[in-house]
């Protein structure tokens, strides 16, 4: 639990930065672009990561959940075919993604409001968002317990998006033009990650490690695995960006707009709560190694408690600073978004508080069940999506992710006591 904390207290450390930063470069945005500009760049760069989460595969795990065993026998072939062979995935998966942004734009662009002036950058930021996928370098880190090294790789996100904001305000502030600063922000982010690896002796690894196509016999069940957290993740965080998409397809880009503004404030929940389990998993899966079967109720309760009591302490920040922070923000054209907020919020919060089962079932190779709960959430949130938007627009879709979450919640709770109750 102290070395979680630890790593923790880093990833909090970069998030800090991102969270103050993001206030100021989301301000100049929608100030500079309006509701339906900046809705409509919303719908752009939403649309790109939902894309690359469907298609990227959580390499991170992978590396952590296989490499534990190498890395303390010392064994530094088998975990640089295990590196070599993720950067192969995150690669494949790239390319994958980017021939799919082509067709889409080129079958819906033009339902999806992307005209012909903006298709070129749209393409161009989502090929970005698919190449600069840095799951391995992450994972790397964070096998070798170098969070530091990721937390200051992570900052860079946010000061180049502040930087960039600031020079398409002055020279000319359209929505290429901050498409052109959030691209940018991730190549450095990710040359960032890949400097950071290479200067620890690992990017040499990955270059001389032959042999990764061997890797499923030398891991068996890693495809499985692999495929089932990337199926997992991607209903995760795709179930929080897919909202809005149905905003945009239902109300248009200026409902999508509000939608985004107060999505992107909530969504620092789900990012704690993304952050908790990143945190936890190295020393979840070092931990359930060896240990014997009370210890898993014992790590579960007291991950369940942490994330529990941060889930309350947030959702009071919300209700008392949720408000002035959207009115900073977007200013009087976003006062709407504030029931949006307060929905998300909540979601956000039912999140934080299930993150640690969801850790301990990763960890224990189940994410196949973590899978199936997340895609019983999906289908709720989808259901609840269907019923609500007619009679209560933006903010219905808002209230069906909070369903979708709260469905997504009981299911954990029923698979934390099964876990506790049934030896390993």
């Amino acid at each position: 639990m102290r070395a979680a904390a630890r790593n923790l207290g880093w990833l909090l450390a970069s998030r800090g930065v991102l969270a103050i930063l993001s206030l100021f470069y989301l301000g100049i945005a929608t100030r500079s672009l309006g509701v339906v500009g900046f809705g409509r760049f919303a719908l752009i760069t939403g649309a790109a990561q939902t894309l690359a989460t469907l298609v990227a595969f959580q390499s991170w795990q992978v590396i952590v959940q296989y490499g534990v065993g190498p890395l303390a026998a010392r064994d530094d072939a088998a975990l640089a075919r295990l590196f070599r062979g993720s950067a192969i995935l995150d690669a494949a998966s790239a390319l994958i993604g980017a021939a799919l942004a082509w067709l889409i734009l080129e079958l819906w662009g033009e339902a999806l409001g992307i005209g012909a002036t903006l298709k070129r950058a749209t393409l161009i930021f989502a090929v970005i968002q698919l190449l600069t996928i840095r799951s391995t370098p992450l994972g790397i880190l964070r096998l070798r317990d170098k969070f530091s090294l990721a937390a200051i790789a992570d900052s860079v996100t946010p000061v180049a998006r502040f930087v960039g904001a600031i020079l398409v305000w002055l020279i000319h502030p359209t929505v290429q033009g901050f498409l052109v600063a959030w691209g940018a922000a991730e190549v450095l982010t990710a040359a960032t990650y890949w400097l950071m690896v290479s200067r620890s002796g690992d990017f040499a690894m990955i270059r001389h490690g032959r042999g990764s196509r061997h890797l499923p016999r030398e891991h068996p069940g890693i495809v499985r695995f692999a495929l089932s957290t990337n199926a997992s993740s991607t209903l995760g965080l795709s179930s929080k960006q897919i909202p809005l998409l149905l905003v945009g397809a239902a109300a248009g880009p200026a409902a999508a707009g509000v939608f985004r503004i107060a999505s992107q404030i909530a969504q620092a929940l789900a990012k704690l709560s993304q952050l908790i389990s990143r945190a936890a998993f190295p020393e979840v899966v070092k931990t359930l190694r060896d240990a014997p079967p009370a210890i898993l109720a014992r790590l579960m309760s007291r991950l369940f408690m942490g994330s529990g009591l941060a889930a309350g302490a947030i959702m009071i920040l919300v209700l008392l600073l949720g408000k002035p922070v959207l009115n900073l923000v977007g200013g009087r054209d976003f006062r709407h978004a504030w029931p949006i907020l307060l929905w998300l919020a909540v979601a956000g919060c039912l999140d934080l508080a299930t993150t640690g089962v969801d850790t301990v079932m990763t960890a224990l190779q189940r994410a196949g069940s973590v899978f199936a709960i997340r895609a019983a959430g999906v289908g709720v949130l989808f259901a609840a999506a269907a019923a609500l938007t007619p009679w209560y627009g933006a903010t219905g879709v808002a209230m069906a992710v909070t369903v979708g979450s709260a469905a997504v919640a009981v299911l954990m709770a029923i698979a934390a006591l099964r876990l506790s109750r049934r030896p390993r």
